[in-house]
């Protein structure tokens, strides 16, 4: 019987994972083939490293993603929780909000601005809806003593490719700065968001095929071109993301293997009108998986530039930080003042935003 290798640094899933954690931008009819082509290994080989690391949880899932920011409302959401409230605060957030996506207990050196935030979350609720609604329920619900909403006025870098950033230099960029994406959103048709909905959907390890969209056009009843005509619209318009499989990077493999031991939110305050240039400096940075230009206010020393990098290296990701320091002073861009919070405990989940199922998530947290 042979035995397929689910580890990540095997050196063909390597291949395969350098290319299908971020960079199979946008909408194909084939992804698995598209995977195939640019990594070089042969598709039967692709379905099956990817089919066994799934089912091992090297791959914690594997879907499409979708640009939340065109059809929802979204923020990082620092919250202030006491000591004893932290992990079921935590807990909550994770198990009980379907719309709260990333979910870290982070610190940071004692006296930093804003260092009694320990839980840092993501969150997106539907058009319409309130952020600040939201996070009021939660408040209740975890006892949490309050919370900043940091909305993203401008995207730079978003993509994980934690294999791929593996051989990364501190001081690797990009030959050009960042563009940035402007948030917006825009409305879809009920059809559209059905179709969406379907595209967001984990792959389970029996969907790893080709064609890969074939169970879903049967669930909609579509005909295969309208699907297909429908997403590509969709891919036009800006709502689509990448079609991905994302590691396990928190919590060891079945063989004891991590792809990563830390993160770090990278802090910057630049002052007014500089943002859009500095996250373009901040964002041409390989090792970085986020860069936003986020207003975070005076209790965080008003910082506005935010960016995360992950490593297996501390030592690394602190020499990664000291690069793009000088890189902005390069550019003669000022910082007024800059610092980092590592990561802890966390959980990552994609956010749900289904109008239909934040109705009744609400409905749910009201009643006694």
């Amino acid at each position: 019987m042979c035995i397929v290798p689910v580890d990540h640094d095997d050196s063909i899933n390597a291949r395969i994972l350098e290319v299908s954690e971020d960079q199979i931008s946008g909408f194909f009819r084939e992804p698995f083939k598209e995977i195939s082509l640019r990594s070089g290994v042969d598709l039967a080989i692709v379905l099956t490293r990817i089919q066994a690391m799934l089912r091992a949880g090297t791959i914690r899932r594997v879907r499409q993603t979708l640009l939340a920011n065109r059809m929802a409302e979204g923020a990082l959401v620092a919250w202030k929780v006491p000591g004893e409230k932290l992990d079921s605060a935590f807990d909550f957030m994770f198990q009980e909000d379907p719309f709260s996506g990333h979910v870290v207990i982070r610190s940071a050196d004692a006296g930093t601005p804003g260092g009694t935030y320990r839980l840092w979350t993501t969150l997106k609720v539907p058009l319409g809806e309130s952020l600040e609604s939201h996070c009021n329920i939660l408040l209740h619900r975890t006892g949490a003593e309050g919370f900043r909403l940091m909305r993203a006025k401008g995207i730079f870098t978003l993509g994980v490719g934690h294999v791929r950033r593996k051989s990364i230099q501190p001081g690797d960029k990009a030959s050009r700065p960042a563009k940035m994406l402007a948030v917006s959103t825009s409305p879809v048709t009920p059809l559209e968001w059905k179709v969406l909905l379907t595209l967001k959907q984990e792959f389970s390890p029996e969907e790893i095929c080709e064609p890969a969209w074939k169970r879903r056009i049967l669930q909609l009843g579509l005909k295969s071109e309208d699907f297909f005509q429908i997403a590509e619209s969709l891919e036009s318009r800006r709502f689509i993301g990448r079609f991905s499989t994302f590691l396990e990077h928190v919590k060891p493999s079945l063989s004891g293997k991590r792809v990563t031991r830390f993160n770090a939110l990278f802090h910057w305050a630049v002052p007014r009108g500089f943002e859009e240039m500095a996250g373009a400096e901040v964002g041409r940075h390989e090792i970085l998986t986020h860069c936003y230009w986020r207003e975070a206010g005076p209790e965080f020393n008003n910082v506005n530039i935010m960016a995360v990098a992950h490593g297996t290296h501390k030592g690394t990701l602190l020499a990664h930080k000291v690069s793009i320091d000088q890189h902005l002073r390069s550019m003669s861009i000022p910082v007024h003042y800059t610092n980092i919070f590592w990561g802890g405990r966390s959980e990552i989940k994609p956010s749900e935003i289904s109008p239909f199922i934040h109705a009744k998530w609400v409905e749910k947290m009201q009643q006694p």
